[in-house]
């Protein structure tokens, strides 16, 4: 099973726009990400999001280029202070590939979980738009794969 953590793109400041959605950058940002792992062929079966805007929107910019075969999908405790515990739970005996576009802290930890780090210590640095690719091994454990973040894509 191939996991894909995604943090979701830049977003406006609550101030600006009370329902968090991308800033212009930070859907650039998430479209060149998703421009770059397009012609790789990832065989991605679902995106899940979180319910926030920008994850959503984050969640919809990849999917129009990747094409996840399920589509995109909303779930619940993908939230920034969500208990990781039961989608960590879910992630042991997933068997189709999927896309998690979420947020800081939750992500941070789950990656964590998931590597067999104990307590919240970072084992990765996200990046709003970066993704994080994780491999399950046919005995539950976890590998990281690569990590691609906006900046190392040549600006185009």
């Amino acid at each position: 099973m191939h996991l894909y953590l995604v943090q979701h793109g830049a977003a406006k400041s609550e101030a600006e726009d009370p329902q968090r959605g991308l800033t212009n950058e930070g859907r650039r940002a998430v479209e060149h990400v998703a421009e770059f792992l397009a012609p790789l062929g990832l065989e991605i079966h679902r995106i899940e999001h979180s319910d926030k805007l920008r994850a959503r929107q984050t969640a919809e910019i990849l999917a129009a280029r990747l094409r996840p075969i399920e589509g995109t999908k909303q779930v619940s405790g993908l939230a920034p202070n969500d208990d990781i515990g039961p989608v960590a739970a879910r992630l042991q005996t997933e068997t189709k590939n999927l896309l998690l576009v979420g947020h800081l802290p939750f992500q941070s930890r789950l990656a964590a979980r998931l590597l067999g780090v104990a307590g919240d210590r970072t084992v990765v640095q996200f990046q709003m738009g970066g993704v994080l690719r994780l491999d399950c091994d046919d005995a539950g454990n976890w590998v990281v794969r690569w990590y691609l973040v906006p900046e190392l894509l040549a600006k185009s």
